[in-house]
């Protein structure tokens, strides 16, 4: 870690080597970033590969920038809510190089992440941002933050219908995204909704919330934290057995 002084605003701030980890969706990714600048990442959007691509992910970027796992300050993991087992493989993962070269453990919100992506993305900007993230037929996971990035309503997983969201869109315009988003188009039909295409959870979104944990030495315990699920895992049985 490097410490520098910053002349115009009279005080230290703080230079972190951060390795992010996000695999709360579908989608896979990994990012290296340096002082709050993004050195290198990968992304996979195929699904159901995260076991597989996450390792390879971050021996390809630390090949990429010549950077040894072991110079790393810490490593960011997106703690949902989102899918358990795509969770608990990166949390894992994290947990795995945390313990390796003694970096410190960071969770970031995904559905805060997500709302920095979508903020850079909305235009005309609307008064609220809503995160949603598919939680299987008409359920989300799903939280509001307003024009600042901040949140204004508990995380939940809500089942989306005609009346869902009523009251704050009488009053407001709301950016609506997230692969939770796609299957609410026809039933948020206020002309004060707006929708946002191409908002996932990635990685590389994760780089300023991480900065700011490490900033604050928010760090997570490394052998006790899991993630946010939101839901208990319930697990399915197939129809049909297969001797």
């Amino acid at each position: 870690m490097i410490r520098r002084f910053n002349y115009l605003r009279g005080k230290f701030w703080v230079m972190a080597l951060i390795l992010s980890l996000e695999t709360s969706t579908s989608v896979c990714s990994a990012a290296l970033a340096r002082d709050g600048r993004l050195l290198a990442e990968r992304v996979s959007y195929e699904g159901k590969s995260h076991a597989t691509l996450l390792t390879v992910f971050v021996e390809q970027i630390l090949a990429e920038t010549g950077i040894e796992a072991t110079a790393l300050d810490a490593v960011a993991v997106s703690q949902g809510p989102g899918s358990y087992t795509g969770l608990r493989i990166g949390v894992s993962t994290a947990k795995g190089i945390c313990y390796a070269t003694g970096a410190k453990l960071i969770a970031v919100d995904t559905l805060k992440a997500m709302a920095i992506m979508a903020e850079k993305n909305a235009t005309p900007r609307p008064n609220l941002f809503c995160s949603m993230i598919d939680a299987r037929r008409m359920e989300v996971y799903t939280a509001i933050y307003n024009a600042d990035l901040e949140q204004i309503c508990d995380t939940r997983a809500l089942v989306v219908d005609e009346n869902s969201f009523a009251n704050e869109l009488k009053t407001n315009t709301i950016a609506f995204y997230g692969d939770g988003a796609d299957k609410c188009r026809s039933v948020i039909t206020s002309a004060n909704a707006r929708f946002i295409d191409g908002i996932c959870p990635l990685a590389a979104n994760m780089v300023p919330l991480a900065e700011k944990a490490y900033a604050a030495a928010d760090f997570k315990d490394v052998a006790y934290f899991d993630p946010f699920y939101l839901k208990d895992f319930v697990a399915t049985v197939a129809k049909h057995k297969v001797l």
